[in-house]
């Protein structure tokens, strides 16, 4: 594996509820090379988006530490944390979160209105997201006129328009026929392998994870296996 860029140490989260405590994650410690494909897979309540929201710097462990490249994002404040998120990653979604009176042009630009750029600037950089998930001639459709795959894909130009250093992945192909997920996850594999993005998915569908190099498993808030994925890469 290449040198890790994200790394996780002793990670544990656990959550209030009424007087109760309840532990979601336990002694957690992992690495994800840089440029790597990683499929995270579980049964429901194992952590595992809970895992994937904490690399992402949605939330806050309760112990441990997590870095991504040279950010301890577990020492962050909300508000480093925001910043820092709107630079270093990109989110792909089950149910696309795009806007239905935008465009998709305007849906992939989202992201970049929250950074110093010229209009030109967003402009080409949009128009580059979207000529590499093959949409240059949709990007004035907006979501309704848009099939679900190419939806997705728009979701995928969006969370690329930053060039971020992560890309995490919520179940991308959940609502997909098995033709367009086919596409969506050549396309993340085209991601990892041309343009060297460090990408980790959550799935419950073994066929997406193993387009994956590697597989990881969950199980009551633990790691309890690491494969390779069967595709050979």
């Amino acid at each position: 594996m290449r040198p890790a860029i994200v790394q996780v140490r002793d990670l544990h989260k656990s959550f209030t509820r009424g007087t109760e405590s309840i532990q979601v994650l336990r002694d957690l410690t992992l690495d994800v090379g840089e440029g790597e494909f990683l499929a995270l897979m579980g049964p429901s309540g194992s952590g595992k988006t809970t895992l994937l929201n904490l690399i992402a710097g949605l939330d806050q462990p309760t112990g441990g530490s997590i870095t991504v490249g040279d950010n301890v994002i577990s020492e962050m404040s909300e508000s480093e944390l925001a910043r820092w998120r709107t630079r270093h990653v990109g989110f792909v979604f089950q149910f696309y979160y795009l806007l239905p009176v935008l465009t998709a042009y305007e849906n992939v630009e989202l992201p970049l209105l929250l950074l110093p750029l010229t209009k030109e600037q967003r402009r080409k950089q949009v128009e580059n997201a979207l000529a590499l998930v093959h949409l240059s001639d949709r990007m004035s459709h907006r979501p309704g006129q848009l099939s679900g795959g190419q939806q997705q894909r728009v979701g995928i130009a969006r969370a690329m328009v930053t060039d971020p250093t992560l890309i995490v992945a919520d179940e991308p192909t959940g609502d997909l026929d098995t033709k367009s997920a086919d596409e969506i996850l050549t396309l993340m594999e085209i991601l990892r392998s041309q343009l060297n993005k460090t990408i980790i998915m959550v799935t419950h569908d073994p066929k997406a994870a193993a387009r994956a190099q590697r597989i990881l498993h969950l199980e009551k808030g633990q790691l309890v296996l690491d494969t390779a994925a069967v595709a050979s890469h």
